[in-house]
């Protein structure tokens, strides 16, 4: 068999964890300046792992000395050209996403740092993504303005295709008639790719140069920026039918720390007294008896996730409101 007809099976961890109220994903180091960011990744090898699983989760025990708990597989990305390798007549690679939930102990910051990961702030890499202050200056100043220009060049080409380029970034980034839906991370990750507005997009030869004179979120080596933009997607979809937050918090928490985790997944702010009633409402949590002094103020009750809601209700999720 050829190298261009071999196939090697890549296997890829968006790994979320929540550091100061923000979601960070685990990174290991990247190959360059521009691509400093990659995914913990390696090749599936039959021959040692019994499942994909088995082998990403040695992936990433090996390069950032973490056991991970939640693991779901999340999407297989197969197009041939998605990144370049030896001019692309290399072995074609199939890259199987995975979305981990995880929460980092106080002791395992530096076990990580020392096995040479870090944990970054997914919101570098998306920056588009986070409205919790209210929405982000990158759209109006620099996003908009780029899709703009790229419609016009492209329409000179296919003028009969204006109406659907124009709805796609109207339905993308909320537009047009349109609401922001937190949920089309991906769309809005491949809208800007499509554009040339991302390194990935030069790297991967679709572009001789990047359609912006700036740098839209860290580049992350090979498609990995692409799966952190499908994990975030997975995960807030997902939040809404399942209790997965819980993953990420403490075993004891505020209903304070609660919001604030849900805010930073979803990337907006949410109404305090209907969070709470929708918690309590939908008996997702219970008080512990013990209180918190940490917020500064008076003592807060801390709650722990009510494990019984899993039998008692088929989408015990949390479909919260805006703020």
């Amino acid at each position: 068999m050829s190298s261009q007809n071999a196939i090697e099976i890549g296997l890829n961890a968006a790994i979320i964890a929540i550091v100061d109220d923000n979601p960070c994903v685990l990174r290991v180091p990247g190959p360059d300046k521009i691509f400093a960011d990659a995914l913990p990744y390696g090749p599936f090898d039959p021959a040692l792992h019994r499942t994909m699983e088995i082998g990403l989760r040695q992936f990433v025990e090996d390069q950032t000395a973490l056991r991970v708990g939640y693991v779901e597989q999340l999407y297989t990305f197969g197009d041939r050209g998605r990144y370049k390798i030896k001019l692309d007549d290399g072995p074609h690679i199939v890259s199987v996403g995975y979305l981990a939930l995880t929460r980092i102990q106080d002791d395992q910051f530096l076990k990580i740092q020392n096995a040479g990961g870090a944990l970054k702030n997914c919101y570098q890499h998306l920056p588009w993504e986070d409205w919790r202050k209210g929405r982000p200056a990158i759209l109006d100043e620099e996003i908009f303005p780029a899709l703009n220009k790229w419609l016009v060049e492209r329409a000179k080409d296919t003028p009969h295709l204006k109406k659907r380029y124009e709805n796609r970034i109207r339905m993308s980034f909320g537009s047009g008639g349109f609401e922001w839906d937190e949920e089309r991370v991906l769309e809005r990750y491949e809208l800007l790719y499509s554009a040339g507005l991302l390194e990935e997009a030069v790297a991967d030869g679709r572009y001789e140069k990047s359609n912006s004179k700036i740098q839209f979120g860290h580049a992350m080596f090979h498609d990995h920026r692409r799966i952190l933009a499908t994990a975030l997607a997975r995960l807030r979809s997902k939040l809404k039918y399942r209790p997965v937050i819980f993953e990420l918090m403490p075993d004891e928490f505020t209903l304070l720390d609660l919001q604030r985790t849900v805010e930073s997944i979803f990337g907006r702010a949410v109404h305090k007294q209907n969070f709470r009633r929708l918690v309590e409402s939908n008996r997702l949590v219970e008080p512990t008896g013990a209180t918190s002094l940490a917020t500064g103020g008076r003592p807060a009750a801390l709650f722990r996730f009510r494990g019984e809601i899993l039998v008692e209700r088929p989408a015990p999720g949390l479909r919260v409101g805006k703020g």
